[in-house]
C-alpha cells in the first residue's frame, strides 16, 4: 500500500519547518509567512537517482576530488560578462530580476542570440509570451536570427526538461520562474511550493549536464525578489536590473556571485534597437562641465572602474511647518547625519531650511565616499557660493567632522585627469599616498572645515 503524501509547513522567509500551521514563525519572527508544502513519500523520493555532483554517492576525501577547467562562455555583451566575473560559467544558475519593462527579457534575448551564433543551440523557454511576441523582439534587437536559437512557449517543467534532452542546449533561459509548474507539486504556478520545486529541477539539470541556466524572476512592489528567499541561496548568481522608467540608462548589479565579485556594475542604454552598452559611464552621467552653485562632482569605485556623477543640492527657506529633507539617490539617514555634522562642525543653521539632494542621472549610490560631495553641495547652495575650479570631492564624513579614507583613490584621480578636472579633494590619509601630478591639484583635508576651505580656494 502506497504511503500518503506528507504535509509540512514552511516559512517563506527563513525556510523553517513546522508540523502544523501557526501565525508567526518562531525562528525569524515573521507573521503570515508559513505555508503548506507537500513532501513525496520516502519510496517515491528514493527513486530519484539524479545527483548534483560526480561522486558515487559516498563521502570522498577533498584532496581526491578532481577539478575541471571551466572555460566561461562569452555572452557577446561585455558589460554583462563584466558583472558575471568574465563570462557565464557552465553549469551555473543565474537569477535576474527587475521591475516590469526595465529590459530583462531584451538583454537576455540579445545574449541568447550571440551565444547561439558562437557556441551552438540555445533554448529560450517563454512562459509569458508566445512565439510571435518573442520573434518580434528578436527581430528588433538581433536582426539576423541564428538557426541555433530555439523558442519554446511552455510552463510545464517536465516537458521543458524533455525538450532539453532532445535539443541538448548549450544555454537555457527560463522566462519567468513564476510561470513554471511541476506535476510533482500539488499547487498552482507561482506559489512558493512550485517555485521551490521548479528551481530544484533546474539546479539538478544544470549541474548534471553542465549547462548554464538564466532564470528571470519578478519583483514585489517594494522592489524585492518575489518568492521564497531560499531561491537566492540556491542559485549561483543573483543579478538586479534597475533604472528610472523615464530615463534610458539601465544599471546591472550583482548581489551574489559565486564566481566573481559583487562590486561590479554594468551600464546600458535602452534604445529601439535593444540594449546598448555604455563603457564610459562617468562621461555619460555628467552633463554639467562647469562649476555651479549647489553642484559637486563625486566618485565611487565600482568593481574595476571609477564612476563619476553629479550631486546637486538645493537649500531654501521653509515656508510652513517643519523643514523638509529629501534625498534621491542617497540614503535619507545618511543625509540627516551629514546635516547634523554641518550644523555642529561647520556652523550652518539649517533648522528653518528645506534641503533637497539629488544624484543626477538616476544613479543610486550606497557608498559613503559620496558624503563629502553631499556636504559641499549643501554648503555651496546655502552660502550661494561655488568653486572656481572644476573639482571632484570624495570621502566619508564621520560624526566628529573628520574625513575617513576611501579605497582606490589613485584610480579615481586618474579618471579625473582623463575627464579634464582641475582639482580633487580627498581625506588626508589618501592625499599623502598620492604621487604629485602636474595635471591635477590634490587637496588633502582632515575634516569638513578643511574641505570647505579647499573647495572655495
Amino acid at each position: 500500500m502506497a504511503k500518503k503524501t506528507k504535509t509540512v509547513y514552511l516559512c517563506t522567509e527563513c525556510g523553517n519547518e513546522y508540523t502544523a500551521w501557526q501565525g508567526q514563525c518562531s525562528y525569524c519572527g515573521s507573521w503570515n509567512t508559513i505555508v503548506e508544502h507537500k513532501v513525496a513519500p520516502v519510496e517515491e523520493a528514493a527513486k530519484d537517482t539524479r545527483r548534483r555532483i560526480g561522486t558515487e554517492g559516498r563521502p570522498v576525501r577533498l584532496s581526491e576530488v578532481g577539478t575541471h577547467d571551466y572555460s566561461r562562455l562569452g555572452s557577446g555583451i561585455s558589460e554583462l560578462d563584466r558583472v558575471l566575473g568574465g563570462g557565464i560559467v557552465p553549469g551555473s544558475l543565474t537569477l535576474i530580476s527587475g521591475e516590469p519593462g526595465i529590459g530583462k527579457s531584451t538583454i537576455i534575448a540579445q545574449a541568447a542570440g550571440r551565444i547561439a551564433d558562437k557556441y551552438g543551440p540555445v533554448l529560450y523557454v517563454s512562459g509569458e509570451e508566445s512565439e510571435e511576441q518573442v520573434k518580434l523582439r528578436a527581430d528588433r534587437v538581433l536582426g539576423t536570427i541564428s538557426d541555433s536559437l530555439f523558442i519554446y512557449p511552455e510552463t510545464n517543467m517536465e516537458n521543458i526538461l524533455a525538450a532539453c534532452d532532445n535539443i541538448k542546449p548549450r544555454f537555457l533561459i527560463i522566462d519567468s520562474i513564476q510561470t513554471m509548474y511541476s506535476l510533482s507539486a500539488d499547487s498552482v504556478a507561482g506559489s512558493i511550493t512550485q517555485i521551490r520545486e521548479c528551481s530544484n529541477l533546474l539546479i539538478r539539470y544544470a549541474k548534471n549536464n553542465n549547462v548554464p541556466v538564466f532564470i528571470v524572476a519578478h519583483v514585489t512592489k517594494s522592489g524585492e525578489l518575489a518568492g521564497p528567499k531560499t531561491i537566492e541561496h540556491m542559485v549561483d548568481c543573483v543579478l538586479s536590473f534597475s533604472g528610472e522608467r523615464d530615463r534610458d540608462l539601465r544599471i546591472l548589479r550583482s548581489f551574489k556571485n559565486r564566481f566573481g565579485t559583487t562590486d561590479e556594475i554594468g551600464a546600458f542604454r535602452m534604445t529601439s534597437d535593444g540594449m546598448i552598452e555604455v563603457p564610459d559611464l562617468s562621461g555619460s552621467l555628467i552633463e554639467n562641465s562647469g562649476s555651479e552653485e549647489g553642484s559637486v562632482i563625486s566618485a565611487v569605485y565600482e568593481g574595476s572602474r571609477p564612476v563619476f556623477f553629479e550631486i546637486q543640492a538645493l537649500v531654501t527657506r521653509a515656508n510652513v511647518g517643519f523643514a523638509r529633507r529629501t534625498a534621491i539617490g542617497i540614503s535619507q539617514n545618511r543625509l540627516n547625519m551629514i546635516l547634523a555634522v554641518l550644523e555642529k562642525k561647520a556652523g550652518l543653521s539649517l533648522l528653518d531650511y528645506d534641503v533637497y539632494v539629488n544624484v543626477v542621472g538616476g544613479m543610486n549610490t550606497g557608498s559613503t565616499a559620496t558624503d563629502l560631495a553631499v556636504a559641499l553641495a549643501i554648503y555651496s547652495s546655502f552660502k550661494s557660493r561655488a568653486s572656481r575650479r572644476r573639482i571632484v570631492a570624495a570621502g566619508e564624513v564621520g560624526l566628529t567632522g573628520n574625513l575617513r579614507s576611501i579605497s582606490n583613490a589613485d584610480r579615481i584621480i586618474q579618471e579625473a585627469v582623463r575627464l579634464g578636472y582641475e582639482a580633487v579633494i580627498l581625506p588626508d590619509k589618501n592625499a599623502v599616498q598620492i604621487k604629485e601630478t602636474p595635471k591635477i591639484k590634490v587637496f588633502g583635508a582632515s575634516n569638513i572645515s578643511d574641505a570647505i576651505r579647499a573647495y572655495l580656494s
